[in-house]
């Protein structure tokens, strides 16, 4: 189900949602690093994610999409054989190996702040008044 697919994507660290071709090339090329990537949602096709890689100064791009068994899978370059993954954690551990089929493994993941922060937030310390004075739990 869609809602399952938008939770499932919103607690992938790497997943930066609807910024858009140009703010997923800024971000990738901003860290600069051969073989960063983020995940963001595609413009053209609804539904469909895209995961970006950054090989040489170039941003590659490969959809991916969950299908109607709830499987993922990565577009990859013609003659390499299309792979289905039960998890998209699991779709990007194996891209994260060479010969996969896109430019270069992933390695260096390109995490959104607010999603990192949502995913992981920081423990709240609770603090109680007790005769005027506050106590930290």
């Amino acid at each position: 189900s869609v809602v399952v697919e938008i939770a499932v994507m919103e607690n992938l660290p790497v997943y930066h949602g609807p910024i858009g071709k140009a703010e997923g090339e800024r971000r990738l090329t901003q860290d600069g690093r051969d073989g960063c990537y983020l995940v963001r949602n595609s413009d053209s096709v609804p539904g469909v994610y895209c995961l970006c890689v950054l090989c040489k100064g170039y941003v590659y791009t490969y959809r991916l999409h969950l299908d109607s068994g709830g499987s993922w899978a990565a577009e990859t370059v013609p003659g390499v054989q299309k792979r289905y993954f039960r998890k998209i954690k699991n779709l990007i551990a194996a891209f994260q190996q060479p010969d996969q089929g896109i430019a270069m493994p992933l390695l260096y993941p390109v995490t959104n702040i607010c999603i990192a922060l949502l995913c992981h937030p920081q423990p709240r310390r609770e603090t109680q008044t007790i005769n005027d004075r506050q106590m930290v739990e």
